[in-house]
């Protein structure tokens, strides 16, 4: 009789003629790294975008309102086509939203910046 070996750590197995992991843990961790093998998923793909956006923005909007180049957010892994939400003020500018940290594409003086800004409590309506 062949011996059948666990599919996450190779060891013996015993017991049931249909079993295929030692125990509970041996079953997680594998399919744990199953899943991260393969393809990342579409939402996970989004979600971390958005984290890297909002982390990015962050950093460069300390005060609440700041204006940056934006190959310089770029070049750190922002995407501007990754939001939230959205606010259209009254000259009719709409910022794009990563949660609480805005955005809005401005070109001053031939080049291309990211006015940054922070949600407000007056955004709500």
């Amino acid at each position: 009789m062949e011996s059948r070996k666990c599919l996450a750590c190779n060891s013996n197995l015993q017991g049931r003629s249909d079993k295929v992991f030692c125990d509970a843990h041996c079953k997680s961790s594998y399919h744990y790294r199953k899943s991260i093998e393969g393809t990342p998923r579409f939402y996970i793909q989004v979600d971390n975008q958005l984290k890297l956006n909002r982390k990015i923005l962050k950093a460069f909007n300390k005060a609440g309102k700041a204006i940056v180049r934006s190959n310089k957010l770029i070049e750190l892994g922002f995407n501007p086509n990754f939001f939230t939400h959205y606010w259209k003020n009254t000259k009719g500018d709409v910022y794009l939203f990563v949660y609480e940290y805005g955005f809005l594409k401005h070109k001053e003086f031939g080049k291309e910046k990211f006015i940054l800004v922070t949600w407000q409590d007056y955004m709500e309506n």
